[in-house]
């Protein structure tokens, strides 16, 4: 008897120490698993990397299977002529890893040029205050180095809690991205009902899905048929009151926002054969597909830019709505 109460008690013992031994939040039960720097392989985290590295994107890469990666990964599934489960199964990890050792977080030595600036650390919510600012720049280095590795900042401060984002030299953690060299897009499809860009190549083979933001009720984006007529790289944003009418501007006369990841259209302009609208990029990554657009085709900055540098004028843009039952936008 008094043997078996003394292991009882060394086992309470073991385990009351492997409790104390973790971190305040794991032991109150909100610690993610993949947010440790060495993620698990299979884990969320580990997935919307993939995806992100195969030109399917989860949006800003934060540890979840949020809406937008199932999205991703619906579209991967379609195109590899998998069922659309967006559910992360055997077939999806078979097809989507190509290198066992591909880990999802690597360490990255943060270098003068991310620190050098220059930052805006107050961003206005108004246009008219957004239209007095010089530059619409990253409001600092987390900022900066968040998009630059296709993150949300949240995961990127909780990967790197008491590291300095401003200071060279500092190693910290972030997302192992990397998308192979880029295909030309034939046609891309704006998938109105699902929330996503399709990019196709020559032979009609799905190479890239782009979560977005498409229009709202208010304003909803085009229906049918269009074409791309211009691309523009940093672009200035104008307001004309005598052709726009958005809450909350009280402007009566033109003015212009000049460019930058912070621009309401983020860091490139990929105009539209319909006159006033495009697909460009967003100040807020991690509102895609959360939130409403004037009737132009949002996605996060990174995503602008990648396929900005696959389509030319005159690539076919269908917008269409699918009637499958597919996840519609949120907010």
């Amino acid at each position: 008897m008094y043997l078996s109460r003394l292991l009882s008690l060394l086992a309470a013992l073991a385990i009351f120490t492997g409790i104390a031994a973790l971190p305040a939040d794991a032991r109150k039960g909100k610690h993610n698993a993949d947010e440790s720097p060495h993620a698990d392989k299979r884990s969320p985290l580990a997935l919307q990397v993939a995806l992100d590295r195969a030109r399917f994107s989860p949006g800003p890469i934060d540890g979840r299977l949020g809406v937008n990666t199932k999205r991703a990964l619906k579209a991967f599934q379609r195109a590899n002529g998998q069922p659309k489960t967006g559910k992360p199964d055997r077939a999806v990890w078979e097809r989507l890893i190509t290198d066992a050792e591909t880990a999802p977080l690597v360490p990255y030595v943060i270098t003068e040029k991310d620190i050098a600036g220059p930052f805006e650390p107050n961003i206005p919510e108004s246009l008219e205050d957004k239209a007095k600012l010089e530059r619409l720049a990253y409001t600092g280095p987390d900022e900066l180095l968040a998009e630059k590795f296709h993150m949300d900042i949240g995961l990127l401060k909780r990967l790197n809690r008491g590291k300095q984002f401003d200071q060279a030299g500092t190693t910290i953690n972030v997302a192992n991205i990397g998308r192979p060299e880029r295909g030309k897009a034939a046609r891309l499809e704006v998938d109105k009902t699902m929330g996503g860009v399709s990019v196709f190549d020559g032979k009609d083979v799905v190479i890239a899905f782009y979560p977005a933001t498409i229009g709202s009720d208010e304003t909803p984006s085009p229906s049918g048929k269009l074409t791309v007529t211009r691309i523009a790289q940093n672009p200035t944003y104008t307001y004309d009151p005598a052709k726009l009418d958005f809450k909350g501007v009280n402007a009566t006369e033109k003015f212009e926002i000049q460019p930058g990841p912070n621009n309401p259209v983020g860091l490139v302009w990929i105009a539209l054969s319909e006159p006033g609208y495009g697909i460009h990029g967003s100040p807020e990554p991690s509102a895609i597909s959360r939130q409403n657009s004037h009737g132009c085709v949002r996605l996060t900055n990174w995503d602008a830019l990648d396929l900005a540098q696959m389509v030319r004028k005159g690539v076919p843009v269908e917008f269409k709505e699918t009637a499958s039952g597919a996840q519609g936008r949120s907010g």
